[in-house]
């Protein structure tokens, strides 16, 4: 965890696909099984996964499983957060397809947060939702909301007003997950600019991992933060790359 108002926070948000390493379009194709059966790679993918974890004060996952057939039962937020060596984590189940799956998204923390909500998101199709958590001084009194939000562009905004209305008056917000978005998409929202929310100013391309061309994972802070850096980092565990977030939260 960041040990002075000098040294930044450290976040990270990363669509897993449950753990299971995509190469190529084909792949995907090819490895569809993989949703629906274990595979003998899922664990050691995750063991690389939570390595990358440990060096962070906050994680944000999505399309995660929380524990079923497909995973051999194992709740991979879980998983992850005690090899990645955090004290405190929680998800929420997003679509429950017992036996065979109950996607997921959750997160992780080196300090337990004062409060958390899991909150549903409009769709067409249900199965979207949001996670706010709330930290106190240990963490620089952050709200940090994530999220996996919809395909299609009215959901989305949507969406996005919901979470702009769950930012409610809390002066240091950030907003982050799998957004399905370009930065000038959520720019462009009027209750994201009414808030104050600003994404990053170059935002990296994250997916697909393997060739990045679209910027769909994002980071978005109210003004009272500053990005210092935010980066797609090349690793191909899974279809997208994970997004790393350097935070300084300037002194009150």
């Amino acid at each position: 965890m960041a040990e002075s108002p000098d040294k930044p926070l450290r976040l990270l948000t990363y669509n897993i696909q449950v753990g299971l390493h995509t190469r190529d379009y084909g792949h995907m194709v090819s490895g569809a099984w993989r949703h629906v059966w274990p595979s003998r790679s899922q664990s050691g993918n995750l063991e690389r996964i939570a390595e990358l974890l440990s060096e962070y004060d906050f994680v944000a996952i999505q399309e995660a499983d929380a524990g079923s057939l497909r995973t051999r039962d194992c709740n991979q937020i879980e998983f992850l957060a005690e090899r990645a060596g955090f004290n405190h984590c929680g998800y929420i189940v997003t679509r429950d397809l017992q036996p065979v799956a109950r996607h997921c998204h959750g997160w992780m923390a080196r300090v337990a947060p004062v409060s958390q909500e899991s909150h549903s998101l409009a769709s067409r199709i249900p199965g979207r939702a949001a996670l706010r958590l709330r930290f106190d001084d240990a963490l620089s009194d952050l709200t940090l909301l994530s999220a996996h939000l919809s395909l299609g562009g009215r959901d989305r905004r949507r969406q996005l007003e919901q979470l702009s209305d769950l930012a409610g008056d809390d002066r240091r917000v950030v907003l982050m997950g799998d957004l399905n978005s370009g930065a000038d998409f959520l720019r462009d929202h009027p209750a994201l600019r009414a808030r104050g929310f600003r994404p990053a100013h170059d935002a990296p391309k994250t997916y697909p991992s393997w060739r990045p061309r679209r910027a769909l994972d994002q980071v978005l802070v109210t003004p009272d933060l500053e990005l210092l850096s935010v980066s797609a980092l090349p690793l191909q565990l899974s279809d997208h790359a994970p997004l790393a977030i350097d935070l300084r939260v300037p002194d009150s």
